[in-house]
């Protein structure tokens, strides 16, 4: 999981989740980059998947940005709130090819969103087409089959 920035001074990012057997990619756009909205995002997507959220997601690996510090509120269940959600992992600082999938998206979304871009601009179906494309991307990893083909 990441977090796409457009300008520098704040306002609207990108929360990037890779999952890692078919290299599914789940994007959202969140108002501001801070613990909270990424936690509204993550609590909406267990809502949204209810018990196959664990299943999807075993374990999500961050960066050391300010907006995953609190590991608690992101490992702890909404649905459930006896038990976790997901363990989170950081990456060692610097440590970019530790999440090198996530890295690789990052990059695609690039295409779409150049740096310095207001992503307070982008519409949310400008947001879900590019996910759909990165989605439907043929990956070298699956014999040129994309994310959406590995699902069927």
């Amino acid at each position: 999981m990441d977090c796409v920035a457009g300008k520098r001074e704040g306002g609207s990012v990108l929360l990037v989740l890779s999952e890692r057997k078919r290299r599914e990619e789940i994007i959202f756009k969140m108002p501001k980059k801070t613990q909270e909205s990424v936690k509204e995002k993550l609590d909406y997507l267990e809502l949204l998947h209810g018990e196959d959220f664990r299943r999807k997601f075993k374990s999500i690996t961050v960066d050391n940005g300010s907006e995953f510090l609190d590991v608690e509120s992101l490992e702890n269940s909404l649905l459930h709130p006896e038990r976790k959600r997901v363990t989170v992992y950081y990456a060692h600082p610097y440590s970019s090819w530790e999440r090198g999938t996530n890295e690789n998206i990052n990059k695609l979304i690039r295409r779409f969103i150049p740096k310095g871009t207001n992503i307070d601009d982008c519409t949310d179906e400008e947001i879900q087409r590019i996910e759909h494309w990165i989605n439907n991307y043929p990956r070298r990893i699956f014999g040129y089959r994309s994310a959406n083909d590995m699902a069927a």
